[in-house]
């Protein structure tokens, strides 16, 4: 291995980061296989998770759940905190709409404060995520606190 190549995939570090940088990740479309093995993974058996059938609900299609939704974003954004991202200190979450089986999202994110840590030699950043389906909908938000490493 050599030590003078850089590696690829690395996440931004704090300086990366100035206020008002705006990102968007790759997309993700939701399949069924993802809704149930989530269903099963969580214990999240609600039947308008785990029943199939339109017998009056208010959502139509096959609802997923909101806690599956803000994984799918937190996997997406990955490779922006890959070997930088040293924790996650918190988020409000609201949901805006529902999703469905079958739906193709991507996270939006804006960052919004960026401070350093009171040592100096890591930052803070947040960042006001969106998570945007194929129609152009946001279908949840949220502003997570992230303490990152420093450049160097």
């Amino acid at each position: 291995m050599t030590k003078d190549l850089p590696v690829v995939g690395r996440g931004f570090c704090y300086e990366d980061l100035p206020l008002g940088y705006k990102f968007r990740t790759h997309r993700r479309t939701i399949a069924e296989s993802d809704l149930t093995a989530f269903v099963n993974l969580t214990w999240l058996t609600e039947e308008l998770f785990a029943v199939e059938g339109d017998d009056g609900r208010a959502i139509k299609g096959r609802a997923v759940p909101g806690a599956l939704v803000y994984s799918f974003a937190e996997g997406l954004l990955l490779p922006t905190m890959q070997d930088t991202g040293l924790a996650f200190l918190g988020a409000h979450l609201d949901i805006k709409g529902p999703t469905r089986v079958g739906d193709t999202i991507h996270v939006e994110a804006e960052v919004t404060e960026a401070r350093l840590t009171s040592k100096g030699d890591r930052g803070l950043v947040r960042t006001a995520n969106i998570v945007v389906n194929q129609e152009g909908r946001t279908v949840l938000a949220y502003d997570p606190l992230r303490m990152l490493k420093r450049r160097g």
